[in-house]
């Protein structure tokens, strides 16, 4: 065996042992008994310190020295480059450090469901300490230039930097905050009672599963469950796992989540299996991947030409609750803009707000300049200023995301970056593959799926998400797709 064939083998077998993890951080958050948390916890410390143990065996970096130093060609050169990153940082972490943050965010998580249904901060608040310290700790280990939170960044969007990403949201800002003022001024208004009428949940996932097999979503290859907090799992070749939660009041709950995780589904089922655990076959970076789910979520299912083809779909499933509604005003429904509390429920144009809240608040509590117990009074002091809403219960505000009991501080950037990314990408879809209104109006998504087939997810990880995003649609990324996506759909809208 050649030093490159050992060194990715063994890359590969660390990457099968953290599938093990996966699948069982995926049961605990759908199936798992809550008595059974301490031994899920001490499951996951187990595999966490032995997932470490293989990523930063001595071997490993002798293997590297070994292949660095003799001649490699393009693919193996990528895969080079992504091993010695990932190994790099991981050596800078004690195995002590990993085990504990496993072990600690398991039940942290199993104590944020509780708190977020009882609405009980306190509750969770010294959970939410432990991991702040244990997340600085990391961040310390790993080394930073600027800020701790880059060190947490990184591990998200490779390169990317708190001082960078500012910058963007601060222009996004800057021209987002007219716009939903526009809005506001409009004296024209969608029908809210159309999406909170009687939506039984068993016709709720029939569309819902109806929907993700004709984007492309492969059900022998994937599943669909209920969660309390969505999201996607990819379990590795062949087995990728989404979830959603349901509101038999409220349609959007399910069915766009369902579009969004979907959406994170497609780019896994896409990924090349041939390079599992490395970087070719490996998903370039989570804002890319939030790409995948926002362009399903939004661009193409908030869109008017979808609901041509989707709306009968609706209707036959619900029809005391659609049989007397008109296409034009469910999509008016669907596309309202109105500041609200829950970011998944949030529109496309105040949804970018509740992520700048955060990133600001996850900074400071990295910094140390926002001490944990003081989170509920800034959260709700941002949304007041930023959406204009009085938080009524911490359910509304600090409690509603899963990211930081799962010690995920560093995530919620990338959303906006995927919208940004989503926008971009949309614009170069229309580009080069054309008529994408009519495909869409006629339920036929396979030219499109093949598009970011080709351009996105075979790429895997070849190259940063940045250099991706340029060489694929012509640009660097830029807040000017987003911005001028969202204002062609909300001017003849609200009559702005």
């Amino acid at each position: 065996m050649t030093p490159y064939d050992e060194l990715t083998t063994r890359v590969r077998e660390a990457a099968v042992l953290g599938s093990c993890a996966g699948l069982l951080g995926w049961d605990e958050r759908t199936f798992l008994p809550p008595a059974g948390a301490e031994h899920r916890a001490a499951q996951l410390s187990l595999l966490a310190r032995l997932v470490h143990e293989q990523s930063t065996a001595p071997r490993i970096g002798e293997l590297l020295g070994q292949v660095e130093a003799g001649p490699l060609d393009g693919e193996q050169t990528c895969v080079v480059r992504e091993v010695r990153r990932g190994y790099d940082r991981a050596v800078k972490v004690p195995a002590r450090l990993v085990e504990e943050l496993a072990k600690v965010t398991t039940l942290a998580q199993q104590a944020w469901v509780a708190a977020r249904q009882k609405k009980d901060w306190p509750a969770f608040r010294p959970w939410l300490e432990k991991i702040v310290a244990l997340k600085r700790e990391e961040a310390d280990a790993v080394g930073y230039r600027e800020s701790p939170y880059d060190a947490l960044l990184d591990e998200y969007e490779p390169g990317a930097t708190a001082r960078e990403i500012t910058e963007v949201f601060r222009k996004l800002r800057e021209q987002l905050t007219p716009l939903i003022e526009a809005i506001a001024g409009s004296t024209r208004r969608p029908r809210k009672d159309i999406l909170t009428r009687d939506y039984p949940v068993e016709k709720q996932k029939d569309l819902g599963t109806t929907v993700a097999r004709a984007i492309g979503f492969d059900f022998d290859a994937g599943r669909l469950d209920t969660t309390t907090h969505p999201f996607c799992s990819g379990i590795g070749p062949g087995d990728c796992r989404i979830t959603t939660r349901y509101n038999s009041r409220f349609l959007n709950e399910s069915f766009f989540g369902i579009l969004h995780e979907a959406g994170h589904g497609l780019y896994e089922q896409g990924l090349n299996p041939a390079f599992y655990g490395l970087a070719p076959g490996t998903y370039c970076s989570l804002g890319l991947h939030e790409s995948q789910s926002r362009f399903w979520e939004n661009q193409v299912g908030r869109s008017r030409p979808f609901w041509d083809w989707c709306f009968p779909l609706a209707q036959e499933r619900f029809p005391a609750a659609l049989g007397d509604v008109a296409p034009d005003d469910f999509y008016f429904a669907i596309n309202e803009v109105t500041p609200s509390f829950i970011r998944v429920e949030a529109d496309e144009a105040t949804y970018n707000l509740h992520i700048i809240l955060r990133f600001e608040l996850e900074q400071a509590l990295m910094t140390g300049d926002l001490p944990v117990a003081d989170v509920p009074a800034a959260w709700n002091e941002k949304v007041e200023k930023s959406l204009g809403l009085t938080v009524a219960d911490d359910a509304l505000g600090c409690l509603q995301d899963i990211h930081w009991s799962g010690g995920g501080i560093g995530y919620f950037p990338t959303y906006t970056l995927g919208n940004l990314y989503s926008a971009q990408l949309m614009e170069a879809i229309r580009r080069d593959v054309g008529d994408v209104d009519g495909r869409l109006g006629r339920g036929e998504f396979t030219d499109v799926l093949a598009w970011l087939r080709d351009k996105v997810h075979h790429a895997g990880r070849r190259e940063s998400a940045g250099a991706l995003c340029e060489r694929v649609t012509g640009r660097p990324l830029s807040p000017e797709p987003l911005l001028g996506y969202l204002r062609a759909k909300y001017t003849p809208l609200y009559a702005l």
